[in-house]
């Protein structure tokens, strides 16, 4: 059981997730002093001094943080473009390796629609 896990652990595409998630973590750390810090400032500026984070409304003792959502709103959009521009790129770089390495073979050879016909016919006239 232990050489399974370790075969499972030492496998490429686990390693590449647990890669992935660590960059993703550490981006989303960025996205968001992006969002704080430069973004909703400038918003700010141009709408008139709002200050997301500080937007809420109550009902009885609940306290409904919205522009705590607006922020967040604001960081996944910010992080879904660049994942879409990172895939966009990925896939771009694929296929072009794929048209380089592999050239367009042809189609091979062989009788037409019209030649098999024709030796179907003579087959059955032959009988």
């Amino acid at each position: 059981m232990l050489n399974e896990f370790k075969a499972f652990i030492m496998r490429g595409n686990v390693m590449d997730m647990a890669v992935g998630i660590i960059i993703g973590a550490a981006f989303t750390a960025i996205v968001t002093s992006l969002v704080d810090d430069m973004i909703n400032p400038l918003i700010g500026l141009v709408i008139g001094g709002v200050d997301f984070s500080a937007i809420s409304f109550g009902l009885g003792d609940a306290q409904f943080m919205l522009g705590n959502f607006i922020n967040a709103v604001i960081k996944f959009v910010i992080v879904a473009f660049v994942v879409f521009m990172l895939v966009k790129g990925v896939n771009r770089m694929a296929n072009m390796n794929k048209t380089e390495e592999a050239p367009a073979e042809e189609a091979p050879k062989g009788p037409t629609t019209e030649e098999l016909l024709a030796e179907i016919r003579d087959a059955l006239k032959a009988r």
